[in-house]
């Protein structure tokens, strides 16, 4: 491994190269705030792939590609006088020294829990009005709702058991297979909305990101696809002339192949 030196070295390398990037490069000169946004949430989607996937290697190249973009920030920042990297580093420092008194003060906690209510009980006292201020409008709704509740819950609002967690399931799917019979679309779609937020309290309560087992069943589901469209190729019969039968055969391969 690197030891300090290197990697401040590698760092100052970084911040010299995005100066000269924005001096002399045409494409780099145009960019702004607003047009790296979508790119920076693309880099941030393909580092949750790598991490997803645990390749390492390609763990350090997005994170590469990642930080690029936060020393881009930055420099833009810089350029029109309002913050650069250096304030957006000693503002995180701050930031972290502030909500971890029981580190840099003399607060005492039992768990990890004791330290996610300090944190959220730190940011109301920082003057925000609401525990959920800080989750992001924009998230996708599964991840949106993972984090609701994690904040709720950082200031004691939540069930104290796994199994009190499961009997909401369970309402909630009565609830949701009595507006299915009812046929209003309306109602059914509020109740499904419900079972999916009550099935991601309880893969909390579980230890689950909900996100990262949803997107590891989306490609468990596409690679065994992809199976079997290769053996449908195999014997020159498309899939829209194939039984579900026919299907399910290769199907039942794919699962015992591609573990």
């Amino acid at each position: 491994m690197n030891t300090r030196a290197d990697q401040l070295k590698a760092f100052d390398r970084l911040l010299t190269i995005m100066d000269e990037l924005r001096e002399q490069c045409p494409w780099d000169k145009k960019q702004t705030m607003q047009t790296l946004r979508h790119l920076t949430i693309e880099e941030t989607y393909e580092l949750g792939d790598a991490i997803l996937d645990d390749d390492l290697e390609e763990v350090k190249k997005e994170l590469g590609d990642v930080l690029l973009h936060m020393v881009f920030y930055a420099k833009i920042g810089s350029e029109k006088g309002a913050f650069d990297i250096a304030d957006v580093c000693n503002s995180i420092c701050e930031k972290l020294i502030h909500r971890h008194p029981h580190i840099y003060g003399d607060v005492k906690v039992e768990n990890e829990e004791d330290v996610k209510r300090n944190w959220e009980n730190l940011k109301l006292k920082e003057g925000k009005n609401s525990v959920l201020e800080g989750v992001p409008k924009g998230l996708p709704a599964l991840v949106k709702a993972d984090r609701i509740q994690e904040k709720v819950a950082g200031v004691g609002f939540d069930w104290e058991k796994p199994e009190q967690v499961w009997e909401k399931v369970e309402e909630e799917l009565t609830e949701f297979k009595e507006e299915v019979l009812s046929g209003n679309r309306d109602a059914i779609e509020n109740e499904f909305g419900d079972v999916m937020f009550s099935m991601v309290n309880y893969a909390r309560f579980l230890n689950i990101n909900p996100e990262n087992a949803l997107e590891r069943t989306n490609k468990k589901f596409s690679k065994r696809f992809q199976y079997l469209e290769e053996k449908a190729k195999s014997i020159n019969k498309p899939l829209k002339d194939m039984s579900l039968a026919e299907m399910d055969v290769f199907w039942e391969e794919a699962k015992k192949t591609l573990k």
